[in-house]
């Protein structure tokens, strides 16, 4: 047996490959790590073999899943066979602007710049699942989002292409913004856009969603940990997730806070709103929902973003999976993925360690999986 393989192709009745979308954001060594890991336990779930294909994305053949880093353009993805939820971990979007978080707000007017294929009807369609704002692709639509928005308090600009929360700013004048828009290139500006936010504090940020390979379908709901990374700065520092066989029905044998019971309303409405627009499939549907203050006082709760692709907290999620194909009878799995900075210790002795060591980019950081409970 190679290195990247969890089976012999010669035994194995298709091969997982870990890949790389087009124009994906650079990885770090430790995200990369993290991909293997969850690639790796999909071919264990699946009983395949696995290959490590960031440095060539190519398919191998009618027996091939993908597991890619980032949510794939439908083009991409039929040049690699990939023809629905069963082909891949992740989803396949019909625009490039849908793999970003410009999708969840409208425009500001009809006459708004917007790019091609932008569908109108969505942004109603979601308005009560997200929070105030707008996504705006000119210098005029984004100043024009800002003076509205900023008549009820602090907002926060989020660049589209950006990840791992970094980028963002919160504005409370249209001077802030203009000065923003000032080094904000014109060409992320056209292509990408720039979303508008209503800024929250004190926030809680929620993962919803759902996720199935083969015949192993899941829903689960859980709480983001922030942490302090090498440089002392704020970042994401994993997830605690309940993860529940089934898809969105599960919830409903839930005792839920009234908190929690409307983020998951808010989740799915997204979901239904997305499941809805032609071209677009996805194995695993994820939302992260905020809820906080907004600068009148005024609580609030709205999708953050949605993602058809890899996530922080997928380690957890494939453990949970491969319990559940273990046990036939397990419902119900607490698992939490974790990020550490600096030199941790050891982690737990059930745990799955993913990386220890150090990283070029975010220097030394531990990464690992570990279940806390099954029932």
């Amino acid at each position: 047996m190679t290195e990247n393989q969890t089976i012999p192709p010669g035994e194995a009745r298709g091969v997982v490959i870990a890949c790389s979308a087009p124009d994906c954001e650079p990885l770090y060594v430790h995200e990369r790590a993290a991909i293997t890991a969850v690639a790796r336990a999909i071919a264990d779930l699946k009983g395949f073999a696995f290959q490590d294909g960031f440095s060539n994305s190519g398919g191998n053949g009618a027996c091939s899943y993908f597991v890619p880093d980032d949510c794939l353009v439908a083009a991409h993805a039929d040049r690699l066979g990939i023809k629905g939820p069963r082909d891949l971990f992740g989803g396949v979007v019909p625009w490039r602007f849908a793999t970003t978080k410009a999708l969840t707000h409208e425009l500001v007017d009809a006459s708004a710049e917007q790019p091609a294929g932008w569908p109108h009807g969505f942004g109603r369609a979601v308005n009560a699942a997200v929070l105030p704002g707008y996504s705006a692709f000119s210098r005029r639509d984004a100043l024009q989002a800002a003076e509205r928005l900023l008549k009820f308090g602090a907002v926060r600009l989020k660049p589209p292409l950006s990840s791992r929360g970094r980028d963002q700013h919160v504005v409370r004048t249209v001077a802030d913004v203009a000065g923003f828009l000032e080094q904000y290139r014109s060409s992320d500006m056209q292509e990408c856009g720039l979303v508008l936010e209503a800024d929250l504090h004190d926030i809680t940020t929620l993962s919803i969603g759902v996720a199935t390979i083969d015949e192993i379908a899941v829903a689960y709901y859980g709480t983001q940990r922030m942490t302090t990374d090498n440089a002392g700065e704020p970042v994401y520092g994993g997830s605690d997730l309940v993860v529940m066989r089934g898809e969105w029905e599960a919830f409903e044998a839930l005792q839920l806070p009234s908190e929690l019971r409307l983020a998951v309303a808010q989740a799915r409405a997204y979901d239904a709103a997305m499941r809805s627009c032609p071209g677009f499939f996805a194995s695993r549907r994820n939302y992260d929902v905020g809820q906080g203050i907004d600068s009148s006082g005024t609580w609030r709760s709205g999708v953050l973003e949605a993602g058809w692709r890899i996530g922080g907290g997928s380690t957890a999620e494939l453990a949970a999976m491969n319990a559940m194909k273990r046990d036939a009878g397990l419902q119900l799995v607490r698992v939490s993925a974790v990020k550490a900075f600096g030199e941790a210790g050891r982690p737990p002795a059930n745990a799955d360690l993913h990386f220890q060591g150090y990283d070029p980019e975010e220097g030394p950081i531990t990464r690992y999986t570990v279940v806390t409970q099954a029932a």
